[in-house]
Parts: structure tokens; sequence; C-alpha cells
């Protein structure tokens, strides 16, 4: 924590005053911390701070909510404290607005990469230990196949690799090649949306790129169950879901579902088992 405030000091031109741990930081260390001047800040550190940077920025950019960054450097990135103290139960609405806001702006790509593909991102990030490829890619469905499902399989059990082979084979089946490229929160779940007073005031810890924005809404019903309220509001911003819906979001799932196994160990295995099984492999 000293390391931290010391850089918090030296980035703001403000010393703090004092500081308190703050949940969610499994794989980062997240602090918050009041400063001297009286601003109240979230500080922390991670893979990437200066790409979570531009990521938050790239989010604030489209109209959607997002911290304000004050800060960073290559071992920290200080944001003003979000309000925050509401339940994501009494805000799917808001939730809703504030997703399809972020995937119906223009996808942010750079001018260097459309000749490449508009899937991907300007720099590769990690879920801690793991690294995330997101190499640009002109095909969707190539960029699922192997930037994301294959990309760890040597870590899965031969069995659950072999499975995931086969199904990868039929990616063409599920998945358009063309989607309408959209910026992603890229790890949306319940505890990476700060909500206050019945609204989402902020989506914070992305891994964010650029794809097709049924990935957010798979995440975010993969521990939690987003109700129809949800949807409705996202609809007001990007119409009705294609039809196939319920596949792709069990494809979508299946990476994140994949990741936690590599980070965490077996008590995963069964959810990767039970998606690959509701897919048919």
């Amino acid at each position: 924590m000293t390391a931290l405030l010391r850089a918090v000091g030296r980035l703001t031109g403000s010393e703090p005053a004092r500081a308190e741990v703050m949940h969610g930081g499994d794989l980062s260390q997240v602090l918050r911390v009041w400063l001297r001047d009286g601003t109240e800040v979230v500080v922390k550190n991670g893979p990437a701070p200066l790409t979570e940077a531009a990521m938050l920025r790239a989010i604030a950019a489209t109209g959607a909510p997002a911290p304000q960054v004050l800060a960073a450097d290559e071992s920290i990135l200080v944001m003003r404290l979000l309000p925050h103290g509401g339940r994501l139960s009494a805000s799917w609405a808001s939730l809703g607005h504030a997703l399809g806001t972020l995937h119906a702006a223009p996808a942010p790509v750079p001018d260097d990469a459309l000749a490449i593909g508009p899937y991907g991102w300007e720099a590769d990030y990690a879920y801690g230990r793991l690294g995330i490829d997101n190499g640009w890619k002109p095909d969707w469905c190539r960029f699922w196949a192997e930037n994301r499902l294959l990309a760890g399989i040597d870590d899965l059990p031969p069995d659950l690799a072999r499975r995931l082979e086969i199904l990868v084979s039929r990616l063409p089946d599920w998945l358009p090649r063309q989607p309408r490229p959209s910026l992603l929160h890229g790890d949306l779940w319940g505890g990476n949306v700060v909500v206050a007073e019945g609204r989402v005031s902020g989506f914070v810890d992305p891994a964010s790129y650029i794809g097709h924005g049924e990935v957010d809404i798979a995440m975010l019903g993969l521990f939690d169950s987003p109700p129809s309220a949800f949807f409705a509001a996202y609809a007001e911003r990007m119409g009705p879901p294609e039809p196939g819906l319920g596949e792709r979001l069990i494809l979508y799932r299946l990476w994140p579902a994949i990741v936690h196994y590599r980070l965490f160990g077996s008590r995963y295995r069964g959810l990767v088992d039970q998606l690959l099984a509701a897919l048919g492999g």
C-alpha cells in the first residue's frame, strides 16, 4: 500500500491523507484514497494501467458512464471516485440503457487497423497472469476461435480440450462473421457495475476490445440474471436481438468460464463442461 500511496502523490500532486482497501481486488490491489486537497479517488495497480486508462476513456467517449481518469503510469491508475452504494437489482433498466449506449456508438477502430479488420484492440491485455490476445481480425468468427476459445486450450484437461476443438470447428454454424463492431466492456459482471440511487454511475475494471455486443450480455448473465427490464432498455438503443441469441450467449459464456478454470482451478470445470454440453460438445 505504501508504494501505491507514494505514486498517487507523485502523479496527482496532492498527498494522500488516508486510504482504505476496497473490495473486488482479486487480480489487482484497489484502494480508496482521500487526498489532502479534498478529492476522493480510487487507485489500482494491475497488468497494464495505461491500457486500462485508455479503455475507460474510450468507454466515456461513447457517452456511457465511466470513472474520470485523473492520472496513470506503468504502475497505477488513479480515477475519481464514482457515486456508489446502490443495488444492481434496482438498476437493471439503467444498466440496459448504459450498455446500449456503449454498443450503439461508432466503434473506435484506429485507422491503421481498418486494413486488417475491425475486431480486436490496439493493445493486448491480461486477467492477472493470463494474457488476452487482442490482435485485429477481419472475421469475428475467427477472432472468437483464435483469440479467445483456443487461446488457453493447453491449460485444459485433454478431454475438455478435445471437445472444445470440435466445437470450435462448428463456430460458423452459430456466430456471424461480420456483426456490427461495438466497443465492449469485456468483463461485464455485476461487480464491475457501480450503482447509486437506482442508476448506473460507471463501468469499471474493463478488459475492452471491439467485437459483438452480445459478448457483454453473455458475461453479465454468467453470474447474474438480467430481467426483462434490462433487455427492453437495451433494445431501445440496439433494437431487438437477432435469431439464435440463446446459443450465441452460451458460446460467449464459454470463454470466461475457461478463464475462470485457468485462474481458479477445477471448481470451474463443471461450468465449462455444462456449457460445452449445452452446445452438443
